[in-house]
């Protein structure tokens, strides 16, 4: 695009790689920005070219460690006190999120803070994909746009055309996301009930459906330890299942996960790159999302329909 447009495209640090592939969907270059970091750690940002009553689009996913929050809470303080005419947070994955409600007494809400933190540094508009509840939305007081992965999973999923196929949600709580695979690829439907022993440890697990014989895909919106997967996927085989693929969301893949999904017994984990994969493992597959972000920022500043664009 040329120039004199009124928006640009700017990226933090970790989220390069998928601006860049953004702003070639939008044939726009990337905005020159430039992250300057002093010996302690501290840092600053700098917009290298005039933004003055120019419509921002700043992308940057907020997965740990908190340095790409306050990289993007600085990019965004920066763009307000540089004349910026509006201030659009791409968030592909939007971290904290797990804290979204008070769930015992005396804890912090994650979700909020980090939502009161955005609109205090001047965001205008928020844009997401997949937030961990939907009712986070509600914690902000601008727009939000909640694009879905299932965008481009589905088709993926689609594409590989497997007999007896069976859709899983890897808990209870993830049995809307799952319901809702199950009835575009028109398979049934099975839950894993697991009980926790505290955050990331799962003492055990039930299958409650038949997979027996079937292809079985488990949907989830993240995987972060890969411990569930893992234990979902070996119980299902136990239980009769012909093969046992994942799919989800954010690439989170923390510690040993790449290790406990190679020794598992998933044949292929399809993520979206809404977070950069470091791991090694042969069975991680990703599908960028790039093009659905760019297509959403074309529509924002056209004042389209953005939710005319999702799947389902």
């Amino acid at each position: 695009m040329e120039e004199s447009n009124s928006f640009l495209v700017f990226s933090g640090t970790k989220s390069r790689y998928l601006a860049e592939k953004i702003c070639e969907h939008l044939g726009c270059p990337l905005g020159n920005l430039v992250v300057s970091r002093f010996a302690d750690g501290e840092f600053a940002v700098s917009y290298e070219e005039s933004i003055r009553g120019k419509d921002l689009f700043l992308v940057q996913s907020t997965f740990p460690n908190s340095d790409n929050l306050m990289e993007l809470l600085l990019m965004i303080d920066a763009a307000k006190r540089a004349s910026a005419r509006t201030i659009n947070a791409v968030i592909p994955y939007f971290g904290w999120a797990r804290q979204d409600r008070k769930d015992k007494p005396r804890v912090s809400i994650g979700a909020k803070l980090v939502a009161d933190l955005l609109h205090a540094a001047g965001i205008t508009r928020l844009v997401t994909m997949d937030l961990h509840a939907d009712q986070i939305q509600g914690f902000f007081n601008c727009p939000v746009d909640h694009l879905y992965a299932s965008t481009i999973i589905l088709p993926y999923l689609k594409g590989l055309n497997m007999p007896n196929l069976c859709v899983a949600s890897p808990d209870v709580g993830g049995s809307k996301r799952a319901n809702t695979f199950a009835k575009y690829l028109e398979c049934p439907l099975v839950l894993c009930n697991k009980t926790r022993l505290r955050p990331n440890v799962v003492e055990g697990m039930q299958i409650i459906g038949d997979v027996k014989d079937k292809n079985v895909i488990i949907v989830d919106d993240m995987v972060d330890t890969g411990g569930t997967l893992a234990m979902a996927a070996d119980l299902m085989m136990e239980k009769g299942a012909h093969s046992v693929m994942a799919a989800a969301s954010h690439c989170v893949m923390s510690g040993k996960a790449s290790e406990l999904v190679d020794k598992s017994s998933l044949t292929e984990l399809v993520f979206s790159d809404s977070i950069p994969y470091t791991g090694t493992s042969k069975k991680v597959k990703q599908l960028t999302v790039a093009h659905m972000f760019a297509e959403t920022i074309k529509r924002i500043e056209n004042n389209q329909s953005i939710s005319s664009q999702y799947l389902v």
